[in-house]
């Protein structure tokens, strides 16, 4: 707009200098033609300097991230607070983000194996050293059921699917239905009692030894308290909200149902993520990805704007654009009505700025002059210049009183 609006002004105080000077002079008898042409000319400049222009956009976003970091939302560049007030689609990651992150181990299934500690004590063994929460959760289990643990000689890792270890001389594998389908382990009766934990909303982890299922574990996960009235929050809002998850389509279901999220994206890998947020802008939707894990981290550097939990991990804080400093998802819906204020003042703001100068510059050029014979002096045209800036200052100002 400055680009546009100041060489208009150099223009309009050139015609104004020029039109005094050669032609109003003589008209209206102006007495000094180039006194009183200089001075129309300066006052234009004066009275039409683009400061409150300037003003208008960089006020309102110190004053706004400002009050933000006072929220506890911390946005990292003013990008992001523009990006967000265009927001259609909130995706929300499952496992520590609508969820507490702390599953516990509440079901136990068992197949071979005889006893609950058996089945915990090879399931414990093989995933001792991981730091995946779901392996955290079968650890203590194990660990407050008194099991006998021990380390695996080997294992390896399958992102999306479980563990494979030597436990002991047996191969144990530790993981979901679609690990064992690869495996070849068939579930026989006990895939019904899977399908029915899983429609409870745990995450059902399935441990077998040497080709046998030795049992299964229900692991389940306490949505946050607040999750779900913060997607209310943001359906009000009028935006689409989206749960991506690791987990089966029963155990996906049944925490979205919880959490009043009516769509999903369940079975996703942690490679996929991205992906799955690129679909979605590649279909229009302007995207924030909402999560706090280390597989969260491309997905949140690929949506337009990635809001990091301050509970998460240092990668995922890294990657997003936005951080909620305590955690809380009701942030989510903050940052994104903060957004929209910020640039609702930014609109008032050049709005003002504008009009003012729109109407000042003609007062400037002596188009009252044939009338009263009043000329504006270039000390008043200072004086409602600043006027104009500090205006501008105090309306961006307001955006301290915003309350989430």
């Amino acid at each position: 707009m400055a680009g546009y609006f100041v060489p208009a002004v150099l223009s309009v105080s050139v015609a104004t200098f020029l039109f005094w000077y050669f032609i109003g002079s003589g008209v209206w008898g102006v007495g000094d033609a180039l006194s009183f042409s200089l001075t129309a000319f300066v006052s234009v400049l004066v009275i039409a300097c683009p400061c409150a222009l300037g003003l208008a956009t960089p006020t309102a976003i110190v004053v706004g991230t400002g009050r933000g970091a006072q929220l506890g939302i911390l946005i990292k560049d003013a990008a992001a607070l523009e990006r967000a007030r265009d927001l259609t689609t909130v995706i929300l990651d499952k496992t520590g983000t609508l969820t507490e992150g702390e599953p516990k181990v509440v079901a136990v299934r068992l197949g071979a194996a005889k006893t609950d500690g058996e089945l915990l004590s090879l399931a414990g063994s093989a995933e001792k050293g991981s730091e995946h929460v779901l392996s955290r959760a079968v650890l203590a289990a194990a660990e407050a059921a008194g099991a006998a643990l021990e380390s695996p000689a080997s294992s390896r890792v399958y992102p999306g699917e479980g563990v494979t270890a030597d436990v002991g001389g047996r191969s144990v594998s530790v993981g979901n239905r679609r690990m064992m389908d690869r495996l070849g382990v068939p579930l026989g009766p006990l895939g019904a009692d899977m399908d029915a934990l899983q429609d409870q909303g745990m995450t059902v982890v399935a441990c077998a030894a040497d080709g046998a299922l030795m049992g299964l574990l229900g692991v389940a996960d306490t949505l946050k308290q607040g999750a779900r009235d913060a997607v209310a929050d943001l359906r009000a809002m009028g935006l689409k909200v989206v749960m991506m998850t690791g987990d089966n389509e029963r155990t996906a279901k049944a925490i979205s149902d919880q959490a009043g999220i009516p769509e999903f994206r369940a079975q996703v890998l942690p490679a996929d993520k991205a992906g799955a947020v690129k679909a979605f802008q590649e279909s229009g939707e302007v995207v924030a990805m909402v999560g706090d894990g280390i597989n969260d981290a491309p997905a949140l550097a690929q949506a337009d704007i990635g809001i990091a939990l301050g509970s998460g991990t240092d990668i995922a804080l890294e990657s997003g654009n936005v951080v909620l400093v305590g955690g809380d998802l009701k942030g989510v819906a903050s940052a994104i009505r903060l957004s929209r204020r910020t640039f609702r003042k930014i609109r008032e703001n050049l709005f003002w700025a504008l009009i003012y100068n729109t109407a000042s510059i003609p007062i400037a050029a002596g188009i009252l002059y044939p009338f009263t014979g009043w000329l504006l002096s270039p000390m008043i045209a200072a004086g409602a210049m600043a006027f104009s800036s500090v205006s501008v200052v105090t309306n961006a100002s307001l955006l301290r009183r915003f309350k989430p």
